[in-house]
Parts: structure tokens; sequence; C-alpha cells
């Protein structure tokens, strides 16, 4: 499997952010984690701290041969109909992904702008969310 994975505003900063929340791993060390995970999916790994940039990488799903999306918006979750407009054209499966119950915290991250238009959204469990939720696509995709 061919798989996009990206990840919003103030991701690269994992390590750094609570680990209550956000756990201790680093982006890098998340990537690492992943790829040894799932040594038969070919990951392409994006970050941006910018909502253009986002959409661009988005838009690239239509030049390049991924089979499924898997997007931590961050932030833009709560914010951003642009990126929601972007990933809503895409037919592939895609996934929603939080390491903290974005459902269970602050009253404004309750706020979802993608939740109908992803197959599944996988939160709560830091680093197991992204293991959840590779797991589906692996399965929905064969």
């Amino acid at each position: 499997m061919n798989l996009l994975v990206i990840h919003g505003p103030n991701l690269n900063m994992l390590g750094k952010r609570n680990p209550k929340h956000y756990g201790h791993l680093t982006l890098q060390e998340l990537y690492e984690t992943l790829s040894d995970e799932f040594p038969d999916v070919d990951f392409s790994f994006y970050q941006s701290n910018y909502e253009g940039e986002i959409i661009e990488a988005l838009h690239e799903v239509f030049t390049e041969n991924f089979d499924a999306i898997l997007i931590n918006p961050g932030a833009f979750t709560h914010t951003s109909i642009a990126i929601r407009d972007a990933l809503e054209m895409i037919e592939l499966p895609k996934v929603e992904v939080h390491l903290s119950n974005i459902d269970k915290r602050e009253d404004f991250r309750k706020i979802d702008y993608f939740k109908d238009i992803v197959n599944k959204r996988f939160m709560g469990h830091q680093l197991d969310s992204y293991i959840e939720a590779i797991a589906y696509l692996l399965e929905l995709v064969a």
C-alpha cells in the first residue's frame, strides 16, 4: 500500500508538547516506528504548519499513485474549510487521526470539520491511534 500521511501545525513539535495529550515521541520517531511496524507500507510523510501547503500535498493525490490517506490535521481540524474541501474531493480511503481524544478536551476542539468526510477517525490512544488507523486502511484497501 502506498500511504500518504499528512500532519498539520505544531506536530513537528512532538516531544516538546504536553506529553499527557501527545506522548513522548518526536515526529521523526513516530515516522520511524510506523515504518518499522508496517514494513510493507510505502509511506510518504508530510508535515506543514501552513494550510496552503497541506492543500497542495492533498492535490498531489491526483497526480501520484496513492492508495489511501491518513491525516492528522492538528489545529486545522477545528478551523479549515479549505483543507476539508481538498480532502472531500479525494475518493481514496482516508482516515483522520489524533493523538489525544479531541471529543474529551476543550470545547473548541470538539469542532471537527473532517469527521463526516473520512472513512473513520482514530484518536485518544497516542501512537496506537496511528497503528489502529493503518491496520484499518490495510484491511480496507486489501
